[in-house]
């Protein structure tokens, strides 16, 4: 992967309707170089995807939650059993295990806050393996998940 596909990267999660023409001209490409290089990158699995940006708010999910969880036990049985309860819980939107304690993070979207405790209650406390659930509030976000692919945003070591 060189600059040139670095940037395509950073057009295209910019905006993944962004059209081919568009990004050759863009990077200074023809039309079938550019072409050629999309495809290779989405063959390597670089690209995985395309998605909609969609808004929470406008979809009546405007309540974010951040869940720490942690863990009674950390064996391979309760792990498997926890995880998969995760991602059976459709408002739970990210989930990441974490090194330390806490042991899992998890970014929970709701209707409000009564739908919040709703999920808690319901869902969320019941997941196999919990010891103990921290929430706290999202007030708003500052970065959007993204990853850093333009020659500018990426640290290279120099070459030797």
């Amino acid at each position: 992967m060189d600059d040139l596909d670095r940037v395509i990267l950073s057009i295209l999660q910019e905006d993944g309707r962004a059209t081919v023409t568009d990004i050759a001209s863009r990077v200074g490409l023809s039309l079938s170089a550019c072409h050629r290089r999309i495809r290779e990158l989405e063959a390597t699995g670089v690209i995985r995807g395309y998605h909609a940006d969609l808004d929470n708010e406008l979809l009546g999910l405007p309540f974010e939650a951040l869940v720490f969880v942690t863990m009674r036990a950390g064996d391979s049985a309760s792990v498997a059993a926890f995880e998969a309860g995760v991602q059976a819980v459709p408002n739970i939107v990210q989930a990441y295990r974490l090194f330390g304690e806490p042991d899992y993070q998890l970014l929970v979207r709701a209707a409000s806050k009564q739908h919040y405790q709703q999920l808690y209650d319901e869902s969320l406390s019941q997941l196999p393996g919990v010891q103990r659930l921290t929430s706290t509030l999202v007030m708003k976000t500052v970065v959007a998940p993204h990853t850093p692919v333009s020659t500018a945003d990426v640290h290279t070591s120099p070459r030797r």
